[in-house]
């Protein structure tokens, strides 16, 4: 898989989640998952080893922990300037 081409754009429009506080949430940076904007593993498709055997990871979730119960909306493009969240930033993406 190309890294170089990634982030993915998943979807231009936020989604709502309902998280729990004090829980830890993985959200996906790379646009690969299945679980979208949650993180289900898919980045680790892109994972290439240099020339010395050693792994780069290109990409790998962005795990946060909720502060309080409550709707947050998740990013989906994937260009958000405050990741997880979503800041408006799918209005200019070209999918």
């Amino acid at each position: 898989m190309d890294y170089t081409q990634l982030p993915k754009v998943a979807k231009c429009e936020p989604t709502a989640v309902q998280v729990e506080a004090g829980k830890t949430y993985a959200w996906c940076t790379c646009g690969l998952s299945e679980k979208q904007p949650l993180c289900d593993g898919g980045h680790k498709a892109c994972w290439t080893e240099d020339a010395n055997g050693e792994l780069q990871k290109h990409f790998v979730s962005l795990k946060f922990t909720a502060e309080k119960t409550e709707e947050i909306w998740l990013c989906n493009c994937k260009q958000t300037k405050n990741p997880p969240f979503c800041d408006g930033s799918h209005k200019h993406v070209k999918a």
